[in-house]
C-alpha cells in the first residue's frame, strides 16, 4: 500500500458532527448568572466616574450581556445620552455596566 493511502486511514474523524458545538454552546448556557442589584454605593461611584469620561479616554470596562460578566478595553468611541455608551465598536447599556476603570 502506498505511504499516502497508509496515512488516509489515520486521518481525524468526527463521527457526530456539531457535537462538540452543541456541547460548547449547552455550556455557555449552563454558566448564565443572575445580574443582581448593585449597592447605592457603588452606583454612586460608577456614576461619577461615568458622568466624568470623555470621547477618546481610554477605559477598562465591565459588563453584564447574555447571563455572563464580560470585559472590553479600548478608547471610548461614543457616550450617547439615551443610556448607551461605546467602546470601540460595541454598543453597551449603561444598565449592564458593572465597573469601569480608566487607563
Amino acid at each position: 500500500m502506498p505511504r499516502a493511502m497508509r496515512a488516509k486511514q489515520f486521518a481525524p474523524f468526527d463521527a457526530l458532527k456539531g457535537l462538540q458545538n452543541a456541547l460548547r454552546l449547552k455550556e455557555y448556557q449552563h454558566e448564565r448568572i443572575l445580574q443582581g442589584d448593585m449597592t447605592e454605593e457603588k452606583a454612586k461611584e460608577l456614576s461619577c466616574i461615568l458622568i466624568n469620561l470623555k470621547k477618546g479616554d481610554c477605559v477598562s470596562l465591565t459588563y453584564f450581556e447574555d447571563g455572563h460578566k464580560k470585559s472590553i478595553d479600548g478608547a471610548l468611541k461614543l457616550f450617547i445620552e439615551e443610556n448607551m455608551i461605546q467602546i470601540e465598536k460595541k454598543k453597551i447599556k449603561l444598565d449592564q455596566v458593572i465597573d469601569v476603570k480608566l487607563k
